[in-house]
């Protein structure tokens, strides 16, 4: 049981890191277009979700896909993400950059530290269950 826990991590990994580049890139270049930082958090966040979930569903919490819901995991994987992604994930860029002055091209890598493992534990056990 370990051991399969550690390979969807893993693919969960994967496919949180190709994630992470659609989204950093979707900020980056909302931001240098001259669009609030917060804005451009909120709809990267949003492409990432979509992203996520399509490649979550298919290639790591793919067991039971028949059997389970794809409208009842689409929308527990909305509200998931929106507590962690949204809502942590935009509460932790606002502390970086607007409290302690971190860059805002480098303040979204820090609330990654909190955010993926908390996705890797919410997907696992209530969206993809």
């Amino acid at each position: 049981m370990l051991k399969q826990l550690l390979d969807k991590f893993w693919k969960f990994g994967i496919v949180g890191v190709a994630n992470t580049a659609i989204s950093y890139a979707t900020y980056a270049i909302l931001v240098t277009l001259g669009f609030h930082y917060l804005l451009c958090g909120v709809i990267a966040f949003a492409v990432s979700m979509i992203n996520a979930f399509y490649w979550n569903n298919k290639h790591v919490f793919y067991e039971n896909r028949e059997s389970r819901s794809t409208v009842g995991s689409a929308f527990r994987m909305v509200v998931s993400y929106a507590f962690s992604g949204l809502f942590i994930g935009t509460s932790l860029l606002y502390i970086f950059v607007d409290i302690f002055e971190v860059n805002e091209y480098i303040a979204p890598f820090f609330g990654l530290c909190v955010t993926v493992p908390l996705n890797f534990i919410l997907n696992r056990f209530w969206v993809f269950r």
